[in-house]
């Protein structure tokens, strides 16, 4: 088998070293990159991504978040997770925030204790959140955080509630403002979160060598390769490099190679690495493929017996003495690190003195120097794993074109081009074949291509028998039995991850996906044992939208993030389901029916102000409150999913804006005027009624608008039946400086205006009517997802049953069926003669 493009692209792994030295010139960083959002609009329970690039070479991030959400941080404990919005960050793919109790529970009490995030320190696979507030302002160095593909999720309200149901969600919308500036060192020569770090090169070599399971140190002659073949004592051959290609046999009488090594070592040498007690200098590693190990080493040096050359080492961010990957005392042993993270592997050594840290008047240390080197190891001609003895493949990504989703793809070993319209590929032909151990390993490769972070890698494993296989996966590695991110068996799995999800698996099948998988290089490791089975198994690895296609109980869509640069996708779930893959069943079928009912059957309450309206002839009222009543029945039975008779946009528009102008036409018809200036109060409130339900039908804010509008209406109504009666006009009024005559005549005037406001309403049903349109204020505040259909529910009654008091509480006059108007107020011997020649 061909060597795959991993393991031939390991002769040309670039290692460069870095020396910094904390006496470096400084500079003042400069700007790499900058973005700027002025307004993000979050509705309740909605969400957004927004990508970050930070190159290799930035030194700092500096990201205010503007809200218009000011929470005291006293009282985010009592705040619901339905009302908690946070901010959530996470490197190489979009975070999905725990709502467990435990992790928000965590979340604020780091945040009330830091006021920030509460450990940025390179946990790059954890996702990092705070909550909103008005003005917050973090700064990052890349000695916290680590280079490459960072992802700002941005949440307002948690939980597995109605997120993308068409249920009207109760809550309020927030509104985020961005600014994010990226910086780092002008040259290359410095290093360090404030540039103050200086940079050499150190030159490196490479060599290959071959080796078997049993002897893995192999020699070394300058260029020279050195082949050992099973039979080490039979013959050892020694081939040129230029007349030995990779995968050449040996001669007749030897065995095969088992394993070849392929081996770049980086040197300082000559005693020319001088330290301090103090003083601590940094390197870097750049492994751009996979390893097997990289061993560092110390030679040349005199220590006392207090002194100690420790070196500490961090993938893809400086290394500190309490904050690191790996570290241990070169002077006594190599430090080895297995299995290595494709990366940027930094090195800090530093010399300690062990007397002085129990003993602080202990004397400094003299300077020491010494040499030290590093060597990476890795393997060719398509091995992989400790002993290069384990068969490792590269997978083809096959898309599917789907305009839903458009990273949506397949992967097949290349080896089957011939069968690349086949999705799944038997197992059994890949498998490793080795003697020396009980278990082997078997590892596929493949890549997940750039702006797809928003996706999920779907692995299946089917057999006619018993499985006993163990699946591991790791990204940007080798998963071992020591190291994975991912594992699964039929026993027993990684479950304590919100990004992983191992489902409906048995004896012979295997069902696992990780959610928003990384963009790069990911490695699935199968263990499996040495002897062949007869079982037939199909293995089937693919790059798909949603989990489980929304479990059947919602729609799989696709979008883009804040910068356009990466797809992520997401569930519409249906009327009954919920959460990140509409697995969480918010309402039960019986629950579904009975809230079914009540949305609708409680829109039989218009009965009563239309009955009413009818019986007194009032046909406009009549034919309004009919309409809404029905529109709203309508329009929550295809809300529920029952029946649609118009599209929903279009029943959602009939229903309030029909709401509006009932309640609107309930307080005009309380105001006795001519129909003339009726019939221009009823025009002017279909439109801004309309324009209302056509912008923002759904605002909280609404019903305080509507009401505001209707009681302006009755005012105006009062106003123009009053100054009819007195025959005043607004522009003909005289100022009058003969106050004290005018004073009797507005005392009488109150007096007469009480006279009216008693005689002409039923202060009884008066009170019922604003006692229910109290209680239809309190259910439209008080509705939530959870308890939507009750308070709801109750609104459409007690909102009809105030309108049917209001119309009741009218008198009527009984020879036109008209409020009645003939009062004390419009006669005119009321006032004094001498007043009215004044007027």
């Amino acid at each position: 088998m061909a060597a795959p493009w991993w393991a031939a692209a390991l002769v040309t792994l670039g290692v460069v070293g870095l020396a910094a030295g904390p006496r470096g010139c400084a500079a003042q960083p400069v700007v790499l990159a900058s973005y700027a959002q002025p307004k993000l609009s979050l509705r309740p329970y909605d969400w957004t991504y927004l990508r970050v690039d930070l190159p290799a070479s930035f030194s700092s991030i500096t990201m205010n978040f503007a809200t218009d959400r000011d929470i005291p941080r006293e009282h985010l404990r009592d705040l619901p997770k339905s009302d908690l919005a946070i901010i959530c960050l996470m490197i190489a793919n979009p975070p999905i925030p725990d709502t467990s109790d435990y992790y928000l529970d965590n979340l604020l009490s780091n945040f009330l204790a830091v006021g920030s995030f509460g450990n940025t320190n390179n946990q790059s696979n954890l996702v990092q959140c705070i909550p909103f507030q008005k003005n917050t302002t973090i700064v990052l160095t890349n000695g916290q955080i680590s280079p490459g593909i960072w992802y700002i999720g941005y949440f307002n309200g948690l939980g597995p509630a109605r997120t993308q149901s068409k249920m009207i969600s109760r809550g309020r919308a927030l509104s985020v403002s961005t600014s994010i500036t990226v910086e780092g060192c002008p040259t290359s020569a410095l290093w360090g979160p404030y540039c103050n770090q200086t940079i050499e090169t150190i030159g490196c070599s490479q060599f290959s060598r071959y080796n078997n399971s049993r002897d893995l140190l192999g020699l070394t002659i300058n260029t020279r390769k050195i082949l050992k073949t099973k039979e080490n004592t039979r013959r050892t051959s020694f081939l040129s490099r230029s007349n030995h290609p990779i995968g050449h046999q040996l001669e007749s009488n030897s065995t095969s190679v088992v394993g070849v090594e392929n081996l770049i070592t980086c040197a300082i040498s000559n005693d020319s690495l001088c330290l301090r007690q103090g003083d601590i200098k940094f390197y870097f590693l750049d492994i751009v493929n996979q390893a097997l190990q990289f061993e560092i080493t110390a030679a040349n040096f005199r220590l006392s017996q207090s002194a100690s050359l420790i070196c500490y080492l961090r993938c893809n961010a400086l290394p500190q003495r309490d904050l690191h990957d790996y570290s241990g005392d070169i002077s006594s042993a190599p430090l080895v690190i297995k299995l290595p993270n494709i990366g940027r592997w930094y090195i800090a050594i530093e010399i300690l003195n062990k007397t002085q840290m129990r003993n602080t008047t202990a004397p400094m240390l003299d300077t020491i120097c010494f040499s030290f080197d590093w060597q990476v190891t890795g393997c060719l001609n398509g091995k992989t794993g400790t002993d290069c003895l384990w068969e490792a493949y590269v997978l083809q990504r096959v898309p599917k074109r789907n305009p839903s989703v458009p990273f949506e793809s397949y992967y097949v070993p290349t080896d089957e081009r011939a069968l690349l319209e086949y999705s799944h590929f038997s197992l059994e032909k890949f498998l490793t074949n080795s003697s020396f151990e009980q278990f082997a390993w078997t590892y596929f490769f493949l890549d997940v291509p750039q702006g797809s972070a928003g996706a999920l890698i779907h692995v299946q494993l089917k057999s006619d028998k018993e499985l006993n296989y163990e699946l591991y996966s790791k990204y940007g590695g080798l998963p071992s039995n020591d190291s994975w991110d991912y594992y699964a068996s039929r026993t027993s799995s990684s479950n304590s991850s919100v990004f992983y999800s191992l489902q409906n698996s048995t004896d012979s099948d295997m069902d696992l996906s990780i959610f928003y998988a990384k963009e790069g290089t990911w490695c699935f490791g199968v263990k499996h044992p040495n002897y062949t089975s007869n079982s037939q198994t199909y293995m089937s690895i693919s790059l798909q939208g949603c989990h489980r296609n929304c479990n059947q109980k919602g729609v799989c869509h696709a979008s883009v993030d804040e910068s356009g640069l990466t797809f992520y996708s997401f569930c519409t779930c249906d009327r009954d389901h919920g959460g990140f893959d509409c697995s969480d069943e918010l309402v039960s079928p019986n629950g579904h029916i009975r809230q079914s009912v009540f949305l609708i059957a409680s829109n039989a309450a218009a009965i009563l102000p239309a009955f009413w309206a009818l019986r007194q002839k009032a046909f406009a009222e009549w034919i309004l409150y009919t309409s809404s009543g029905i529109s709203s029945a309508l329009y929550h039975s295809c809300d529920v999913g029952t029946w649609c008779i118009l599209s929903f946009r279009v029943l959602q528009f009939l229903d309030f804006w029909l709401s509006f102008m009932a309640v609107v036409g309930t307080f005009i018809y309380m105001a006795t005027i001519k129909e003339a200036s009726k019939r221009a109060m009823h025009t002017a409130v279909f439109i801004l009624t309309a324009i209302l339900a056509a912008t923002g039908a759904t605002r909280s804010a609404n019903i305080g608008i509507v009401i505001a509008i209707g009681s302006f209406g009755l005012l105006i109504g009062w106003i123009l039946e009053f100054s009819t009666a007195r025959r005043f006009v607004c522009c003909s009024w005289r100022i009058n400086l003969n106050v004290p005559h005018r004073w009797p005549n507005l005392a009488a005037l109150f007096w007469n205006t009480l006279e009216m406001l008693n005689k002409r309403f039923r202060w009884l049903y008066l009170l019922f009517g604003l006692i229910t349109l109290s209680f239809a204020a309190l259910s439209w505040k008080l509705e939530s997802n959870s308890s939507y259909w009750i308070w709801h529910s109750m609104w459409h009654i007690t909102i009809y049953t105030s309108s049917f008091f209001f119309l009741c509480s009218m008198r009527v006059n009984t020879t036109n069926h008209s409020p009645e108007t003939t009062y004390e107020l419009t006669r005119q011997d009321t006032l004094p003669t001498t007043e009215s020649s004044q007027t």
